[in-house]
């Protein structure tokens, strides 16, 4: 009698779950949560623009790599960091030595001690330092920048999803007037004063204004046209390199592992029909 009870009571409970379950289910199908601004206005990357680094083959084109220096250099860094990367390693942008040396020393923020007084002092850079940071803590960032701290950009194209894809369709082509359907359908949504609308950025609403704004805005060493849309190539491929800066490195690697397993294959098949040839299969 009590296992029957039991079962009963547990069947019940069975029952009533179901019935929730459905009645949540079938609610959700019936009467959908409405579109948000962000679902309906939000864009996914530019997918249709070829990088060099692109696929199991990428690899860098050193000089798109020193024109995106330059772009960083001149624009992303006033208030963008850059603290995983050394001047050292603008070596691999196909800088010689005394490039590096002479780069390095552009940067002339460089938290030292003076050895005299101890009082801290700035000095300009040199080869084995990394990127100063932009602004001596947090507090100050944010006063700076509305409230905002502009992140570091060493690993921001491996902090987002299809990074290199990302930061070029954000700062290239993501600051467009706020549609007016937009503004009808969300009155609430209207970006507030102090942000920029960027319709790649996750909320539609940045902090950061329009980085890249006019053709020209930086000079190429090289002669390149300085399009906007060719500075955020630049720039997106230099971002990637400084997360990335092995990759070349790692799809040799990775071919070369698979060229292996390939080979060893072969021959354990070769062996495998000679060990056997007098048997039948």
């Amino acid at each position: 009698m009590v296992r029957f009870l039991a079962s009963l009571v547990g069947a019940a409970f069975v029952l009533v779950l179901g019935i929730a379950l459905w009645g949540s289910i079938s609610g959700v199908i019936t009467d959908p949560s409405p579109a948000t601004a962000e679902q309906r206005y939000y864009h996914h990357p530019i997918e249709d623009v070829h990088f060099a680094s692109d696929g199991v083959f990428g690899h860098y084109d050193k000089q798109q790599l020193q024109r995106g220096y330059q772009v960083y250099k001149e624009v992303c860094a006033a208030c963008h960091s850059l603290r995983q990367v050394a001047f050292r390693d603008l070596a691999a942008l196909g800088y010689e030595d005394a490039q590096v040396k002479a780069l390095a020393a552009q940067w002339d923020t460089i938290s030292s001690i003076n050895p005299d007084t101890g009082e801290t002092a700035t000095r300009k850079g040199v080869p084995s330092d990394h990127f100063p940071h932009v602004y001596p803590n947090d507090i100050a960032a944010r006063a700076a920048n509305g409230g905002a701290v502009p992140p570091d950009l060493s690993l921001m194209a491996k902090a987002r999803h299809d990074g290199t894809h990302y930061i070029y369709s954000l700062v290239g082509h993501g600051y467009v007037a706020q549609p007016a359907a937009l503004i009808r359908d969300f009155p609430d949504a209207v970006t507030p004063k102090g942000r920029y609308f960027n319709q790649y950025f996750a909320n539609l609403n940045i902090a950061m204004p329009p980085p890249l704004k006019t053709e020209g805005q930086v000079e190429y060493a090289d002669g390149t046209r300085p399009t906007v849309d060719q500075m955020a190539k630049d720039v997106a491929a230099f971002l990637t390199w400084a997360a990335e800066p092995k990759l070349e490195t790692r799809h040799a690697a990775g071919l070369g592992a698979l060229a292996f397993i390939l080979i060893f294959c072969f021959l354990a098949w070769g062996a495998y029909q000679n060990v056997w040839r007098d048997l039948k299969h």
